[in-house]
């Protein structure tokens, strides 16, 4: 009779203990936290056709962009990869200057372009490029006919004012294919990099689309954002 009453307690004991074992078990599976997603959730350039009679194209940079009337924005949104999920392949009017934006969010849905030049401290550690489309740049075509693309921000957060062309991030920034660059479909990569040490102050507006930007201007790469752009001439509806 012993026997058999330590028996059943030890059958008692068991089931209990198995019992409370699953019930911690869901428990825990109940209060389980997501992980903190870090990095880049989503990102998007807006593209706003620039038009005027004091608009246009000269040599590395432009012209009478203050005084010209702003278009239609054409947005391109892109995922956590860097692909282009709405709008990746664009038609685009050759010798038309278009305003170019960068927008981008982190996983809490937080708005991140902003810190970027939020002071000079943090914009000189940034800068960004057009990468690919073997563009004719402006300043090698015998007709100032080709590729411009030009950072252009004015003031950083904290109000101070953008001392030249060394400065200017890429956060906002002016872009036209020009005529050379009309007909086949090129790809492009719009990058933002942040640079080692004082490297900035030696990229000059014409190296934006540099194939070995990488190895000249060492750094990471925080945003690498790909799409399609065909040019035509006339005007793109």
């Amino acid at each position: 009779m012993k026997m058999k009453r330590h028996y059943r307690l030890f059958l008692a004991c068991a089931f209990f203990g198995l019992l409370a074992t699953t019930i911690s078990s869901c428990s825990n599976d109940e209060d389980a936290v997501e992980p903190v997603r870090e990095g880049i959730k989503r990102s998007e350039l807006i593209l706003t056709e620039i038009t005027g009679e004091s608009v246009e194209a000269h040599g590395d940079h432009f012209h009478g962009l203050d005084a010209g009337t702003e278009g239609d924005p054409v947005v391109i949104s892109f995922n956590e990869k860097g692909d282009a999920v709405e709008n990746g392949h664009l038609h685009l009017e050759a010798d038309a200057a278009y305003k170019v934006e960068l927008k981008y969010w982190d996983y809490n849905d937080k708005e991140m372009q902003n810190e970027i030049t939020a002071s000079k401290t943090n914009a000189d550690q940034y800068k960004a490029f057009l990468i690919g489309g073997d563009f004719v740049l402006n300043p090698d075509s015998q007709t100032q006919s080709g590729a411009i693309f030009q950072p252009r921000e004015s003031t950083y957060g904290d109000g101070t004012a953008v001392d030249g062309k060394y400065e200017v991030t890429g956060i906002l920034s002016y872009f036209t294919v020009g005529q050379d660059n009309q007909g086949a479909t090129k790809q492009v990569t719009y990058v933002l990099r942040k640079l080692n040490g004082d490297i900035k102050g030696k990229i000059e507006r014409t190296d934006w689309n540099r194939d070995d930007y990488e190895a000249t201007f060492s750094g990471e790469n925080v945003l690498e954002l790909t799409f399609e752009i065909h040019a035509e001439a006339g005007h793109i509806h």
